[in-house]
């Protein structure tokens, strides 16, 4: 933006507070408490605001028609602009409300300078925060629920294919891949609900609270959101233009994502690797090395993992600036933009990333099998068909682990001993065949497949129910 003399931003800084003022803003001032660099991408929601407001005015008699309809046609005129790419800023321009503003006065005139009648920016700005957010919001909901499909896709796509589970990192129990996959597909359910609960909260018109006080104007808060589709109306005007809670919780939920897209592709960076080689990414979603040619790197998966410490960072930030405000507006307030701002550039982007690597991917089911299929999954198998027979788990717990020590310390396979123990025998030595161990995982919600079906509807309904809320 190119510099402009003193006197032109005195110029600009007349609409705002000139009365009190005898000298024109500071250079370093405006430098430093401009916001236009980022509040531009509200500049839809603060006319939305406008002309809402702009209505309001004139349905209660504050404004006389012939005003409000030159207003509503320069705003309009401006989204033009905005559409276009035509829309001029100046260098005058601290943020896009005042941008807007100012435009809107140059075509329409003396009318024009009504606008802003019985509002604040305080008010305003959290307005079209509020607009901004909903939208914004649902449209990463509807990318979740997109990442969800893939997953729930792919998992009928795996069939019956089976791979280690882990806890601690170590071969725990087999699983089905699809198992796995949904149970992915269950944490972004939750943080589906999770966005759809916090656009339910941030639901509240704040237009008309002012600067702090509301006005002794006969404005109609109800007529604005109504206009705008807010689903309430503030209550208290204090609390409508200091609230950030909004912010601040769209933070929590995008950081959880965040968490979520890391946890999936911590795991495809280990997949992906030679030592595990359960899986292979397509050569449009990897990238290779300038010094190395054999290399193939998983550098959506490891980003995903990555970012998420920039999205825990956003949202404490936020809760840094936001914990020892008094009421009711600070200037800290407008360091709420540029973390929500980035955590939904960030959380989108990833999403749609995951989204398309994991879709294209192909899974080694070989490599899988011969993984889950290791002997020592079978533990717990072995003594639960103790239990089965009448022995407490305890004590086959006890009976079992000797035998796995046993089989390290003499290199003698964990079978043999099994079946050369006389508590156990051939029966129990049947349960090392191959897909043998999986196939007994029958409770409710479980990693076989008697358990696969069910598991599979009940998260269509569920993401069903999520569909028809963001809806």
């Amino acid at each position: 933006m190119p510099a402009t003399p003193d006197s032109a931003k005195s110029d600009a800084a007349k609409h705002l507070w000139h009365g009190r003022f005898s000298e024109a803003p500071a250079d370093s001032l405006m430098a430093f408490t401009a916001s236009i660099g980022f509040d531009m991408r509200l500049w839809r929601d603060d006319i939305a605001g406008s002309i809402a407001h702009a209505e309001m005015l004139g349905a209660t008699g504050v404004l006389p028609r012939v005003d409000v309809d030159a207003i509503v046609a320069a705003l309009h005129q401006v989204q033009g602009e905005f559409d276009g790419g035509t829309f001029a800023f100046v260098a005058s321009d601290e943020d896009i409300h005042t941008a807007i503003e100012r435009r809107v006065t140059e075509i329409a005139g003396a009318a024009g300078a009504k606008l802003h009648t019985a509002r604040s920016r305080n008010d305003q700005v959290a307005t079209a925060l509020r607009l901004f957010a909903k939208r914004e919001l649902s449209a990463t909901a509807r990318r979740t629920l997109a990442l969800i499909d893939v997953l729930d896709r792919r998992a009928d796509d795996a069939g019956d294919a089976y791979l280690p589970g882990y806890t601690h990192l170590q071969r725990a129990q087999p699983v089905l891949l699809s198992h796995h996959l949904r149970a992915h597909a269950w944490a972004f359910a939750r943080d589906v609900e999770r966005i759809l609960d916090a656009v339910a909260r941030l639901d509240v018109s704040p237009l008309g609270a002012g600067a702090l006080a509301g006005t002794s104007l006969p404005i109609d808060p109800t007529d604005t959101q109504r206009r705008l589709g807010f689903a309430r109306v503030f209550a208290n005007s204090l609390d409508a233009v200091s609230d950030r809670d909004f912010v601040a919780e769209a933070l929590f939920t995008l950081a959880m994502v965040g968490l979520h897209l890391s946890r999936l592709g911590e795991e495809w960076v280990l997949w992906t690797t030679e030592e595990f080689g359960f899986a292979t990414l397509s050569d449009r979603h990897a990238t290779g090395s300038s010094m190395l040619p054999q290399k193939k790197n998983a550098d959506i998966a490891e980003l995903a993992r990555g970012k998420a410490g920039r999205l825990v960072g956003n949202l404490t930030g936020l809760l840094t600036t936001l914990k020892g405000l008094p009421l009711a507006y600070n200037r800290d307030l407008q360091e709420d933009k540029e973390p929500l701002f980035d955590s939904l550039d960030q959380v989108n982007r990833g999403l749609e990333a995951l989204a398309e690597m994991i879709a294209a991917a192909s899974f080694n089911a070989d490599a899988m099998r011969t993984a889950a299929d290791a002997p020592a999954a079978v533990a717990t198998d072995i003594a639960e068909w103790l239990v089965a027979r009448g022995m407490p788990f305890r004590q086959a717990h006890a009976k079992v682990g000797e035998l796995v020590s046993r089989s390290l310390a003499s290199d003698t396979p964990l079978v043999d001993l099994v079946r050369a123990d006389a508590a156990l025998g051939p029966d129990a030595a049947a349960l090392f065949a191959p897909g043998v161990a999986v196939r007994r995982r029958a409770s409710r919600g479980a990693a076989g497949p008697a358990a696969a079906t069910a598991q599979r509807d009940e998260l269509r309904r569920t993401v069903a129910a999520l569909t028809a809320r963001l809806a």
